[in-house]
């Protein structure tokens, strides 16, 4: 691995709580796909972890509530050929997701008035385009 994977700020995902299985990839790969076990199924207990803030936890409990499994967060690697390769995408992977899941809620959106020139000039505007078309009508023709 290359190190610790950092979620946001100083809080990194702690090495000792991530539960790694291999099981060996679909697809075309030759004689190789056969004999190695380069798919890499990566867990991290959620629930249990004593790395995130717990306000951190919480918010990403409620957000990754469809994606977990009794508290557990899985995520699946197995696009490389190399099983190296697939553990680095798969913990990149978990990182960015829990980024994610536990990043601060949008502020709150504060409705701006439309200016009172504004709304008086679309209306003459469309008064003018009214009278345009009215003109337009055969009924004034005689």
């Amino acid at each position: 691995m290359s190190g610790p994977h950092v979620i946001r700020g100083s809080v990194s995902l702690p090495e000792a709580e991530l539960v790694w299985r291999f099981s060996r990839s679909s697809g075309p790969g030759g004689q190789h796909v056969n004999t190695t076990d380069t798919a890499v199924e990566l867990r991290f207990d959620l629930a249990r972890t004593e790395a995130l803030p717990e306000v951190w936890k919480q918010r990403a409990l409620e957000r990754l509530a469809g994606r977990l499994s009794g508290g557990v967060v899985t995520v699946r690697a197995s696009e490389h050929r190399s099983q190296w390769r697939n553990r680095e995408t798969a913990a990149v992977r978990l990182a960015a997701l829990l980024a994610e899941a536990t990043a601060p809620p949008p502020r709150p959106r504060r409705p701006t008035r439309i200016p009172r020139g504004i709304n008086e000039r679309r209306l003459r505007e469309k008064k003018e385009r009214s009278q345009t078309k009215r003109g337009r009508s055969p009924k004034n023709w005689d």
